[in-house]
């Protein structure tokens, strides 16, 4: 009976581990995260609209930093109001994140076992990264879909509004009245962009984790060391904050895929016509890219930049804390 409690214990290790990790940091981060995803009128006539919608709805208005949107938030709704949505969000890492980091570390320990117990190439940790960001984002969608419209709900006139209770109802909400399809929009860019995500920040972690290591001596016997991961967190973020300045040169298309996924996430029928706003990812591209022009793709930049690094550093040095204490807890060491 130990044994077989063991044997379940090692194999949820990775999955516990980095769903924790990744609630942990969200919870960090959600007024950054709101911040992106919304934004007070210039007019405050009393409805609050996204800030990757406003070049949609303020064509040729300048979009607003995320230090003054927060500061609006708590103003004129209180200090409660920068954690609206923080429910969807914790069910979202509770999913996403661990199917995201737990299958990339189950991957590439397989990998390994596989490789004699011989380090890895960076290719492979690649294809690990890509794999397991896609199967995440399947999983995860339809919670991404509830943050989206638990965030995004009070741009609506009060009488449009849809009011939703929590992440259950939303989801429970969303299919009900639009169908379980409704539940996967803007998946395709989504996919594009776990995969991305994983491999920008992941990938790169396990191997100047590596590297690291071999320059400080460290043997990692017991997991590496707090110089070693914080050497490789400071390694990892950076290079997927270069990623990130380098989008206009095709080698990171994030935040396009980031903002065209929240626009058909967040797009309802026309109550005239019946009809959505975007017939799909082309579709969407081409309004955006003939209303907005090619700047219209990186609206929320800022906010999206202040937010990404810190989440990617929450996770990264906080998931080797709580992978050593699962172990003890679980007699794994």
């Amino acid at each position: 009976m130990p044994e077989k409690k063991s044997g379940i214990a090692t194999i949820a290790e990775p999955f516990v581990c980095g769903g924790s990790a990744a609630t942990f940091a969200s919870v960090i981060i959600h007024p950054m995260d709101l911040a992106k995803a919304s934004d007070n009128d210039m007019n405050y006539s009393g409805y609050q609209v996204r800030m990757q919608l406003y070049g949609q709805l303020n064509p040729g208005k300048p979009v607003p930093g995320f230090a003054s949107i927060l500061s609006s938030l708590i103003k004129n709704d209180g200090i409660s109001s920068i954690y609206k949505g923080v429910d969807a969000a914790i069910g979202r890492q509770l999913v996403y994140g661990t199917a995201r980091i737990g299958l990339h570390r189950a991957i590439s320990d397989k990998l390994v076992e596989s490789n004699g117990g011989k380090p890895i190439s960076f290719g492979m940790k690649t294809l690990s990264g890509m794999a397991s960001g896609s199967i995440a984002v399947c999983i995860g969608t339809p919670f991404d879909i509830a943050l989206v419209r638990l965030q995004s709900d009070s741009m609506a006139p009060l009488s449009e509004r849809k009011n939703y209770k929590n992440v259950f109802d939303a989801l429970t909400r969303t299919a009900s009245e639009e169908g379980a399809v409704a539940l996967y929009k803007g998946l395709a860019p989504n996919v594009l962009r776990g995969m991305a995500m994983n491999v920008g920040m992941l990938a790169c972690y396990d191997q100047a984790k590596e590297i690291v290591a071999k320059l400080l001596g460290d043997p990692m016997e017991k997991g590496p060391a707090l110089t070693t991961q914080i050497g490789a967190s400071c390694v990892a973020v950076s290079l997927f904050q270069l990623f990130c300045l380098f989008r206009f040169l095709g080698k990171r298309p994030f935040m396009p895929f980031d903002l065209i996924k929240s626009r058909l996430m967040a797009q309802k029928p026309d109550p005239t016509t019946g009809k959505l706003p975007y017939a799909g990812v082309v579709d969407c591209t081409i309004q955006i890219f003939k209303k907005e022009g090619p700047v219209g793709f990186f609206s929320g930049f800022s906010a999206y930049y202040g937010r990404c690094a810190p989440h990617a550093m929450i996770i990264l040095l906080s998931i080797e804390s709580i992978t050593k204490g699962y172990r003890s807890i679980m007699g794994l060491n």
